[in-house]
């Protein structure tokens, strides 16, 4: 590995529904978005390959496990009252504070959103020497946005 350190950034789509029933407001009705990730990897560039992660590599692990936990899924709390309902008509759907990459997380937010994909990020990235998940944007509308960085848990 060379000195040199740098960042690259792939980004994920995802169509999702969600609900905040813990806010007042119109987010406690059952809604959709089309999501946007942002993941950033920092680290040093292969000396031999000039890069410093294969894209597509990182991209598709990322991507498989959004596609397979989110997309086209609703995403709700343990405590929502409509989970039932969920689980009863067999809909796909994902958990926060129940799934491992979303323990500690309680509502299905922007920010816990960018939260359960940079775990999912820094899984993808565990083999590579060097290379850390330095941080994930989320864009839940192309007006709301958060970030999970580095200094999270």
């Amino acid at each position: 590995m060379s000195d040199r350190t740098t960042e690259v950034t792939v980004r994920a789509r995802f169509e999702t529904a969600h609900r905040l029933p813990q806010l007042a407001g119109k987010c406690l009705n059952l809604h959709g978005h089309s999501w946007q990730a942002w993941v950033t990897l920092t680290g040093p560039v292969d000396p031999n390959t000039g890069v410093l992660v294969d894209f597509s590599a990182i991209k598709a692990a990322i991507q498989d496990w959004i596609d397979a936990q989110f997309d086209h899924a609703t995403m709700l709390g343990a405590a929502d009252s409509l989970l039932g309902a969920f689980i009863a008509y067999d809909l796909k759907h994902f958990v926060f504070d129940e799934h491992p990459h979303a323990l500690g997380l309680r509502w299905p937010t922007v920010e816990n959103v960018a939260e359960v994909i940079r775990r999912v990020a820094v899984d993808a990235a565990a083999g590579l020497p060097g290379v850390v998940v330095s941080r994930v944007e989320v864009a839940e509308t192309e007006n709301n946005r958060a970030t999970a960085s580095l200094e999270g848990p």
